[in-house]
């Protein structure tokens, strides 16, 4: 998120410091998960390993003395998850991947006659006799769901209004088991956010429409099943992308076919523009020929042309000789964006390898 707006930030500086003309574009690429799965394992079962908790789930309460400006209260809470509802929700996102041929859902609670949370894991006894009983290749393992949610009342003065938002984070943590290895193969601590807000004319109003307790535990649960997936498989990333157009007819001309998704052609030109052209021109064609390249799933010469505008960027604007943290003027930004840019590009370069490794198992 702090990337994103970064790269806003930036854009901004460009259209206010040069008349150059710059279109907002959308990629959606792949990338590898942080978990390696062998093409073997292909049938899975979720099982939840969490003790049966007790009906009242607040674990501590916190209410805040020292709040905010323009705050009337704000008060934390600390629960343990619905683990039932967080394996459900996990089994389904999992089985809606289609990355393994099969997912079940085990609705035993294996630590039934436990009062807390502990962090024993599976014995390789209990994985070798569930793999055979469910009839899957491994298993895995909700170990832990907490929460902690932050309530907030404000009245904003200038719109006359009161402004509720409940911010709850979870922390889902899961274990990966083959029948033939004594301990977890993986364990996988993740955490992400989900909100709530209400706007009303009085402070009671406010509080009575924010979401209640139980069903924020419900909500944030199946939440919290959906959170370790993009550690656990590939997933698709959006990102924004930019093209530089105008300042030529070869530009003019390559920006017509970059719409028209024709980027053999639009390369063709923006190859004639870098070599005819100097300063920030050339320096547009790299970086558009970059882009295009990475269009085509051709990162490493997308990579060797964002490094050769990065270099221009680097040289056009003496960098070693100005302090990067002073924006003071559109130059420094481009070396920084197009520096955001690598960086992106030598990401998936990096993982490409392992992806493949990955996506292997369609090609079987």
């Amino acid at each position: 998120m702090v990337k994103h707006h970064y790269y806003l930030f930036l854009l901004s500086i460009f259209f206010l410091s040069s008349c150059q003309s710059v279109e907002q574009l959308s990629i959606d690429y792949m990338l590898p998960a942080e978990v390696s799965f062998p093409s073997t394992l292909k049938r899975v079962a979720v099982v939840n390993n969490m003790p049966k908790v007790p009906d009242n789930k607040l674990i501590i309460s916190e209410e805040v003395d020292k709040k905010g400006e323009n705050e009337i209260a704000r008060i934390t809470n600390y629960y343990n998850g619905d683990a039932k509802i967080t394996s459900e929700a996990l089994a389904e996102a999992l089985a809606s991947e289609d990355y393994f041929d099969e997912v079940i859902i085990c609705d035993s609670v294996l630590r039934s006659k436990d009062i807390s949370p502990r962090e024993n894991a599976l014995s390789q006894e209990e994985v070798m006799r569930l793999t055979q009983e469910l009839d899957v290749d491994f298993l895995i393992a909700l170990e832990n769901i907490q929460m902690r949610s932050t309530r907030k009342i404000s009245y904003l003065r200038d719109w006359g209004t009161y402004y509720g938002t409940v911010d709850v984070k979870v922390y889902p943590s899961i274990k990966v088991y083959l029948p033939n290895r004594k301990g977890p193969m993986v364990t996988v601590n993740t955490n992400d956010s989900i909100f709530w807000e209400e706007f009303g004319n009085g402070e009671a109003i406010v509080r009575s429409r924010l979401i209640s307790d139980d069903d924020l535990i419900k909500e944030s649960s199946e939440f919290a099943g959906m959170v370790p997936i993009r550690r656990l498989l590939p997933h698709w990333q959006s990102a924004n992308r930019y093209l530089f157009q105008g300042g030529s007819v070869n530009m003019r001309d390559a920006a017509i076919f970059a719409k028209e998704g024709n980027w053999i052609e639009a390369i063709n030109l923006w190859k004639k523009n870098f070599e005819a052209k100097k300063g920030k021109q050339k320096l547009y064609s790299a970086y558009n020929i970059a882009m295009g390249y990475e269009m085509q799933d051709n990162l490493e010469s997308a990579t060797e042309w964002a490094l050769k505008a990065q270099l221009i960027a680097h040289e056009m604007n003496n960098i070693d000789k100005k302090e990067i943290s002073k924006i003071n003027d559109g130059t420094i930004s481009y070396y920084l964006l197009i520096s955001l840019y690598v960086d992106e590009l030598q990401k998936r370069k990096d993982g490409l390898t392992r992806l493949n490794a990955q996506m292997s198992r369609f090609q079987e």
